[in-house]
């Protein structure tokens, strides 16, 4: 089940990327962002892909919005937790 979601967002990533098929510039934007999604490192992410400058990897990992949305609520409630304490 999770290989027939993968292909649907592989597909979905096609569509987006307006290249109209797979190619190996869609295959490595998509293959980014999967494996930040699945919590790799930024610059393991970047040593993977032989790039110089971590500015041009995050250019290739797309962020769903509710991934970047979660990310900063749970930043919230740690904030939160560590002032917790203080008060």
């Amino acid at each position: 089940m999770r290989t027939y979601f993968a292909f649907v967002e592989l597909r979905y990533a096609v569509e987006l990327h307006g290249a109209g098929r797979l190619t190996p510039h869609v295959l490595r934007h998509f293959c980014a962002s999967q494996l930040y999604l699945n919590g790799m490192d930024l610059v393991a992410i970047q040593e993977t892909l032989g790039h110089a400058w971590v500015a041009t990897t995050m250019r290739y990992v797309h962020l769903h919005r509710e991934h970047v949305e979660q990310a900063w609520l749970a930043g919230q409630a740690r904030a939160a937790g560590r002032l917790e304490g203080l008060v």
